[in-house]
């Protein structure tokens, strides 16, 4: 009997999103009285249910979650063991919808769940600093018409979030313009229906869409958009930055959204859509050289023909739509006050500001720690030395590669390398940088796949 690849994958990934939910939660405080109290969440429960299951292995909702996603596992097993007897359409569809609700309940209703408990509990729970807390004030001082480049954060929840050593972004908003822009009119529709917001509203839409969006992207060939849906609804890092409101979905979505337009050759629309991700995340800028060559609209391309006259004119006039919507969403906070902008966006996290982040993650900057020649993680390091000597053949050799196989799967591959290259050897290497990653990672592979069979 053929074994399916998707079944592993499937499995793979469930398990990783399980544990790392239940680890994630597991630290909370107060949670499991937190999750029985609330009338949305838990408290919809029988009587004495809540005490019958106790609060040691988990909160009754993440239990009974967990529970509908391995049942749908299941099914999902016997739907492939008995795939001979059905049309190869019928078993994707029942795989599809089984594949949806895994998703739901590991990902989208845990996530809703710490909306609702965070609305009934402190300001600064249940939630990411930066992607939640911080983003909504900056969206509040943006629709007052203040600055979150120029206001400080000390008398907002953000002072409350973590520990004191570590609230280093109280002086400092480091995210670019359009994560706050573009949430401000869902945050003003949601304020108008239920009279609060979260965040993580705007992630979910997004979320969303990243996912109908890879659905469109394969036509539905089973294995392709099986493979694609599994690795962004279920990526084991990228899964609790929706939950607990990490913004990396927010600026791969704008990705998915203009690579959609570039996949069917819209140039303005996907370099527009480019320009927003670009204005959102400093992340998205790693896929902007690739993005580039993928302008010009030729699979196999030489090094010298880039640099000839027309195509340098088809390069400039095609991804002038992104640089005219970067420039506004980011040239009106600059000249707004240009020091208060740069500080917060580049030299905070470079370590040159006067307070700002620490060394940290997975990374290179470890190696560094190692040698004791710091004294502690707010000490300066010139990480931007290792990061050009690996980073500059790091790009020219990935844009050879592009230029031999100018793809659009190949853009997002390869972007996926450099921001890796980069990002190991910057002061910080945080975990959700790899979910990023990975995601950029599965883009490339599937619709490299895609362009292959069309």
């Amino acid at each position: 009997m053929k074994k399916s690849f998707d079944v592993l994958l499937l499995f793979i990934l469930l398990l990783a999103r399980l544990m790392l939910n239940k680890f994630a939660e597991a630290g909370l405080f107060e949670h499991f009285k937190n999750v029985i109290s609330h009338p949305l969440v838990g408290g919809w429960l029988p009587r004495g249910a809540a005490e019958a299951f106790g609060p040691w292995y988990g909160d009754p909702i993440f239990l009974l979650l967990a529970a509908v996603s391995l049942l749908a596992f299941l099914v999902y097993v016997f739907v492939d063991l008995f795939q001979e007897r059905w049309r190869e359409r019928t078993t994707f569809r029942w795989k599809y919808g089984l594949l949806w609700i895994i998703i739901l309940a590991l990902v989208m209703l845990p996530t809703l769940k710490m909306t609702l408990l965070r609305h009934d509990n402190l300001p600064h729970s249940y939630s990411h600093d930066g992607g939640v807390i911080q983003t909504e004030i900056a969206i509040d001082y943006f629709l007052a018409g203040k600055s979150p480049y120029i206001e400080d954060y000390d008398d907002t929840p953000m002072a409350e979030w973590g520990f004191p050593e570590f609230r280093t972004a109280l002086e400092h908003y480091p995210y670019l313009p359009a994560t706050f822009v573009l949430s401000a009119p869902v945050q003003l529709t949601s304020n108008a229906l239920l009279g609060w917001y979260d965040q993580r509203f705007t992630y979910l839409i997004l979320f969303m869409i990243i996912l109908l969006l890879a659905y469109a992207f394969t036509r539905g060939e089973p294995l392709a958009t099986l493979g694609l849906t599994m690795i962004l609804g279920l990526n084991p890092i990228m899964g609790l930055d929706v939950i607990f409101g990490q913004n990396d979905v927010f600026v791969l979505a704008w990705l998915v959204i203009s690579a959609w337009f570039l996949y069917r050759k819209q140039w303005l629309w996907g370099s527009a859509f480019f320009g927003v991700a670009a204005a959102s995340k400093p992340t998205a800028w790693f896929l902007a050289p690739f993005f580039l060559l993928l302008l010009l609209d030729n699979p196999a391309i030489s090094l010298p023909a880039v640099f000839r006259k027309q195509n340098i004119i088809t390069i400039l006039r095609r991804a002038l739509p992104a640089l005219v919507v970067f420039l506004i969403f980011v040239l009106p906070f600059f000249l707004w006050s240009p020091d208060d902008f740069i500080d917060d966006v580049w030299r905070w996290a470079a370590g040159t500001a006067q307070v700002h982040y620490q060394i940290w993650g997975l990374g290179f900057a470890n190696f560094v720690l190692a040698t004791g020649a710091l004294p502690d993680r707010f000490a300066y390091w010139p990480f931007w030395i290792p990061e050009l000597i690996v980073g500059v053949p790091a790009l020219i050799l990935l844009a050879i590669k592009q230029l031999h196989a100018n793809t659009l799967g190949n853009m997002f591959w390869h972007g996926a390398i450099l921001l890796l290259a980069f990002a190991f050897f910057s002061r910080f290497l945080n975990e959700n940088y790899l979910g990023f990653i990975l995601a950029l990672f599965a883009l490339g592979y599937f619709l490299q796949i895609e362009t292959a069979d069309a």
